[in-house]
């Protein structure tokens, strides 16, 4: 009769024993809190400078707006995929959930994308026919916004660990130039009218934000293709690996991270004696963290003979 298996049978065989590696299933050490008021502050500030939009007519504060509210959903993207990554391992889940950072990493980096595209988009519009903005009531708004996305900025950069935080960040950086490009052309079009300085500062802005997106995009979606890790010399392993005193050959290595930051070893090691193992594998787990900062390590030992039946 099929069983499933209970919250304590799951918890057992994911513990490790003694000797094993330090790693932890469990993402940790992020607090859920960063987020929490990012997401809190973004939101205040955009129902702010929608309000200011609507009262000065304002088409520039009104789609900076939509804009605030696009970054707090993906504040709030970022936010839940934090909880979700500390719930432990499940019997249907046995690495935990982890990836759920890089995943969401991944979509507010799409996200951010579409964002630009939009920008750019409307810069075009505006730079054909020009759209009248009140300047004193833009730069105001803005520098209201410039001290709020700072705090935000300040908040979201006290996660260094955490890729999916950095992706967030992203969107920060995005409304802090945003508002900074706000507050130079509230500046330049109530001192001389010249609207065209608000399309042109959009486009500046965008061009700074993709450079950050597309590094966001090429980590997230290297971690989720669970590529090797980019400080990890993947051939330089292998030689290291080969080069122990009683290691006949190394094959079927695969080398990833389980979760940022922690990486991951598995393969498969021929030897000449079973009975010399023991001693091989602490050599092998030692050598591994010490020069490559690996310290999970699955290996399965073989003999000649049992290669050659692969």
């Amino acid at each position: 009769m099929h069983t499933t298996p209970s919250n304590s049978s799951s918890s057992h065989l994911h513990a490790h024993r003694a000797g094993d590696a330090s790693h932890h299933h469990v993402v940790e050490g992020r607090s859920p809190k960063v987020l929490g008021w990012a997401v809190v502050l973004t939101l205040i500030f955009a129902a702010i400078e929608a309000f200011a939009g609507f009262w000065s007519n304002s088409l520039a504060l009104i789609s900076d707006a939509g804009h605030m509210v696009t970054d707090s959903t993906a504040l709030g993207l970022a936010l839940l995929a934090q909880i979700i990554a500390r719930r432990p391992p499940s019997p249907k889940h046995s690495f935990g959930f982890g990836r759920a950072e890089a995943l969401a990493a991944f979509i507010n980096a799409l996200a951010m994308l579409a964002i630009v595209g939009w920008i750019v988009f409307e810069a075009a519009r505006r730079f054909s026919s020009p759209q009248p903005v009140q300047g004193k009531t833009v730069f105001v708004v803005a520098l209201i916004g410039l001290v709020i996305n700072l705090a935000v900025a300040w908040v979201l950069s006290q996660d260094k660990q955490s890729v999916n935080a950095r992706a967030a960040l992203i969107h920060v950086i995005g409304d802090l130039l945003g508002s900074v490009a706000a507050l130079i052309a509230g500046a330049v079009i109530y001192f001389t009218g010249w609207m065209t300085i608000d399309p042109l500062l959009s486009l500046a802005v965008s061009l700074l934000i993709l450079k950050s997106t597309f590094g966001i995009l090429r980590e997230s979606y290297h971690f989720l293709m669970e590529g090797v890790p980019h400080h990890i010399d993947y051939l330089q392993v292998g030689e290291d690996l080969a080069a122990i005193d009683g290691v006949l050959s190394v094959h079927d290595l695969h080398v990833w991270e389980m979760t940022p930051g922690q990486p991951a070893l598995i393969g498969h090691v021929e030897i000449r004696s079973l009975l010399e193992w023991p001693t091989l594998l602490q050599a092998i787990k030692a050598m591994l963290l010490k020069k490559h900062g690996i310290d999970h390590v699955t290996l399965q030992a073989e003999l000649p003979t049992m290669a050659d039946e692969h």
